[in-house]
């Protein structure tokens, strides 16, 4: 609807509309380069990035898990957000390949003791079978006892 109030012309809605409906995008560039400032006076020889983060103890972890730094006290004081997601990622990855080596070790231990069981006859139908007759003997003998009473 501004759209059409404006025309079609790109160069009005930018400079007329754009800075009336976002605000915070006019002044955020300025008000970003007075944070730097800020910053480089406090610590002259820091250069800030835009996702620049100080790690946590987890995250030096994950970073030394992940190959990109030897030791822990080889990782900087602030790192960038793009570079901790590309750690965590390499090891999700490294975890899903050790859970799916696990599986199939798990699938292929499972055959071999069902094939082995099954030489010794030890199948659940027979187990079935042998609870069952079990279940039958108790309660002939339990019949057996109630009958047994009254006489």
């Amino acid at each position: 609807m501004l759209g059409g109030l404006l025309g079609r012309s790109s160069g009005l809605w930018r400079w007329v509309a754009r800075p009336a409906l976002h605000p915070a995008r006019a002044v955020g560039d300025k008000v970003k380069g007075a944070r730097d400032e800020a910053l480089e006076t406090a610590n002259p020889g820091y250069k800030p990035f835009k996702n620049d983060r100080k790690p946590t103890n987890f995250d030096k972890k994950v970073l030394v898990w992940a190959g990109r730094f030897k030791k822990e006290e080889d990782i900087p004081k602030h790192i960038s957000s793009e570079v901790l997601d590309a750690a965590r990622n390499s090891i999700r990855i490294k975890v899903c390949y050790i859970m799916i080596a696990l599986t199939l070790l798990g699938c292929l231990a499972m055959v071999i003791t069902g094939k082995e069981a099954a030489k010794r006859d030890h199948t659940l139908l027979r187990m079935n079978m042998e609870k069952k007759a079990k279940w039958r003997a108790e309660v002939e003998k339990d019949q057996e006892a109630v009958v047994g009473k009254p006489q």
